[in-house]
């Protein structure tokens, strides 16, 4: 069994195909070398959510994830990462992407952060976007 959790909290959603994103986050994590000990995807309101970036990053913005690596970077894996469905619906909306697209590149991106990846500089985005392309791009393998 694989130690990929998804909860709800202040929210009523409800994640499908359980079974096959947890393979295909494994597959991610595996194909970047990575290995995971427990990781928890909490989908969240867009207040439950800024609640959090006030309370523990002292951000007073909306955002669409937060990653807490309680691993500190080390392996393997053990992590939070929240993520406001709030949000992804408006994004995807903004985007013109399926709102499952936005959500599913969300769980990636989370945990490329987790894998090391960063997005603060303009090259750094780059090549996060293109990681979240390629696994983005193998979804139909997983049957998602």
């Amino acid at each position: 069994m694989s130690n990929i959790f998804f909860f709800t909290e202040d929210i009523n959603f409800r994640l499908r195909a359980i079974r096959k994103i947890r393979k295909w986050i494994s597959f991610i994590i595996e194909n970047e070398g990575g290995t995971y000990e427990n990781i928890n995807f909490i989908f969240t309101s867009d207040s439950f959510l800024h609640q959090i970036n006030v309370e523990y990053l002292n951000h007073d913005t909306l955002t669409d994830i937060i990653t807490f690596d309680y691993g500190e970077g080390v392996a393997p894996i053990n992590s939070d990462i929240y993520i406001s469905i709030d949000r992804c619906k408006e994004n995807s909306k903004q985007l013109k992407l399926k709102f499952t697209d936005e959500l599913h590149r969300l769980l990636a991106h989370g945990i490329l952060h987790l894998l090391g990846y960063k997005d603060k500089k303009p090259s750094e985005k780059k090549q996060m976007t293109a990681k979240e392309d390629y696994y983005l791009s193998l979804r139909s393998e997983f049957g998602i």
